[in-house]
């Protein structure tokens, strides 16, 4: 299709142009009300700049843009490492959950396990989570699933210790040098504790709830890991995944969820 006598338009044009806009437009909700929206400004009046000086046929100032764009691309990357790992980890796991029999076999292939929790370890960590609500000793514990904490566990000191209440109340304990950060437990072992955990960006959290609960709900954004959460301040106990809170009224409910989350993952193997 002719335009103008002089402009080419296909509707692979057309079809084009419609895809980068797309790609605009989710780019910009992505990091809307961000530091990152500067510099998505600047990249596209950048972009725009080159698309003119290439159609003028200018060739060092387009040479120099491009060896610009080529390296800033690299610089973003390494910018926003953690933006990016936490948006790929959303599609991955909107697509597994699509592809419910297709993620096991490909589990299968990959030797991909999950470490189940005996009733005797979900007894040991639910009764740990009470004795530390009534003396109200603050808690972050996270229980991970499909996905690896690895990231997560090389912040912190290794353990590798069977689950004991006692040794969770210990390390949780306010002068133990261990109790500053999450522990991490996976099937019946306490892997680490002292892990920092990523802060959730979200406005909507209540206020009262401290920065135990933003990183409880930052790892079960960026993982399909569950967090137990007991507050210094109230004794609360809070139990997060897939980034919301809920409140624990008492222990038995606990004991649920936690049986909950094991049973889903099984169900899931079971497809």
């Amino acid at each position: 299709m002719d335009i103008f006598g002089f402009l080419n338009f296909s509707f692979a044009d057309l079809l084009d142009i419609i895809m980068v806009a797309v790609l605009i437009f989710l780019a910009f909700r992505w990091i809307r009300g961000s530091a990152a929206m500067n510099i998505f400004v600047a990249i596209m009046f950048v972009f725009v700049l080159k698309v003119i000086v290439s159609a003028l046929n200018m060739r060092l100032m387009n040479a120099i843009l491009t060896t610009f764009i080529d390296l800033g691309v690299l610089a973003l990357i390494i910018l926003f490492q953690p933006e990016i790992r936490h948006w790929l980890m959303k599609i991955g796991s909107r697509y597994t959950e699509v592809t419910g029999k297709g993620r096991t076999v490909i589990e299968k292939i990959l030797g991909i396990t999950e470490k189940k929790m005996g009733g005797g370890t979900l007894d040991e960590i639910s009764e740990a989570c009470r004795m530390m609500s009534d003396e109200k000793t603050g808690a972050l514990i996270v229980l991970p699933r499909k996905n690896r904490v690895d990231f997560v566990i090389e912040t912190g000191d290794v353990v590798d210790a069977r689950v004991s209440r006692r040794l969770i109340m210990n390390i949780f304990f306010k002068n133990s040098p261990l109790h500053d950060g999450a522990m991490v437990i996976e099937g019946d072992r306490i892997v680490a504790a002292r892990c920092t955990l990523p802060i959730t960006g979200r406005a909507d959290i209540p206020a009262s709830l401290g920065m135990r609960h933003r990183a409880a709900v930052g790892i079960s954004e960026e993982t399909d890991a569950a967090v137990i959460v007991v507050s210094e301040e109230t004794g609360n106990i809070s139990f997060v995944r897939e980034g919301k809170i809920e409140r624990i009224s008492n222990i038995n409910e606990l004991k649920l969820l936690m049986g909950a989350v094991e049973q889903v993952q099984e169900d899931r193997r079971q497809v």
